[in-house]
């Protein structure tokens, strides 16, 4: 089985986080590492480690509402944080579909009367 290269780079990214944070969830990381394999992944290392990198952000802006200690946060603070994760996830998009470009890979993701068009 070959996953499309937006869907998998997106899960290999959060994997490398859980296991970063955690030191768990190796075979997980093993099963992504195997599938990347089918794909000529050097050609998008500047980009994975750019998609890394906003998964991280993404991360430390949610990190308080996982918890579940939204409440200890303003109104205001929450829309900002809201407003900041949408706009990582606009250029986490971009970046999917660009390395799905790089890669001749056909399948996008594809928003519609979204923001991140």
């Amino acid at each position: 089985m070959k996953f499309p290269i937006i869907e998998l780079v997106d899960r290999f990214c959060i994997a490398q986080l859980k296991h970063e944070k955690t030191g768990e969830n190796s075979e997980e990381i093993v099963f992504y590492k195997e599938q990347l394999s089918y794909y000529a992944i050097a050609i998008v290392s500047a980009e994975l480690s750019e998609l890394i990198n906003i998964h991280k952000n993404i991360w430390e802006l949610e990190s308080q509402l996982r918890l579940g200690k939204e409440h200890q946060l303003s109104m205001e603070e929450v829309g900002r944080r809201a407003i900041e994760i949408r706009n990582w996830n606009n250029k986490r998009v971009a970046l999917k579909n660009c390395m799905a470009e790089k890669l001749g890979c056909a399948v996008r993701e594809i928003k519609r009367d979204h923001a991140s068009q």
